[in-house]
Formats: C-alpha cells, structure tokens, sequence
C-alpha cells in the first residue's frame, strides 16, 4: 500500500505561482513513477507531469511546458509541483499518484488539492 497526501493548493493571481507538495508513505517499491494529474470542472483528469523516482527524469503535459517544475525529495519522500506563471485555465483539482510500472497505469491516488486561478 502507497499513501499519499497532497497539500499547498489555494487561490492565487494569473501570472502567480503555487507550489503544491505530495507527502508519500508505504511500499518504497511502487513508487517508480510518480506523477501529476489535474481535472477541471467537467472534463477528464488529465495527465500534468511526472518523474522517475530514482533517476529524476521527468515529462510534462504541452500544456505546461517551461512553466511548471516537478520535483521529489528522497529523504523526505515527498513530490512536488512549483507552478509558475499561472493562468485561468490551470485551474483544477490536483493529484498526485504513484505508478509502479513505469507509469504506465497509475495505482494509488491522493485525495487532490484545489488550485484557482482568477484572471
């Protein structure tokens, strides 16, 4: 079992910055990818960033390419997410969630943090 947590979500300007953290417990050996999801009001999840825990490659959705930086912190098995230049549209709930076959599916979720973005 994988526990996660997220926290730092809020309301914050266009053009500002969030960083949001994902605190992670349980078997070690499931988190070989951990990853950033986010869904807006009415449409699908959808995929944001992700990382190779080890290795600390990463990928990122087009959509957030140049803005958005995903992170982890082995000591403190914690993932995090600094958004910056924030706009309306990146408004969403935001998950993170932990994949054990190289983030080709996705087994465990956090319960997700709200981020706003007003214009």
């Amino acid at each position: 079992q994988v526990q996660l947590v997220e926290s730092g979500g809020g309301l914050v300007q266009a053009g500002g910055s969030l960083r949001l953290s994902c605190a992670a417990s349980g078997r070690t050996s499931s988190r070989y990818v951990m990853g950033w999801f986010r869904q807006a009001p009415g449409k699908e999840r959808d995929f944001v960033a992700a990382i190779r825990w080890v290795r600390s490659t990463t990928d990122y959705a087009d959509s957030v390419k140049g803005r958005f930086t995903i992170s982890r912190d082995i000591a403190k098995n914690t993932l995090y997410l600094q958004m910056n230049s924030l706009k309306p549209e990146d408004t969403a709930v935001y998950y993170c969630a932990s994949s054990s076959d190289g983030g080709m599916t996705y087994d465990y979720w956090g319960q997700g943090t709200q981020v706003t973005v007003s214009s």
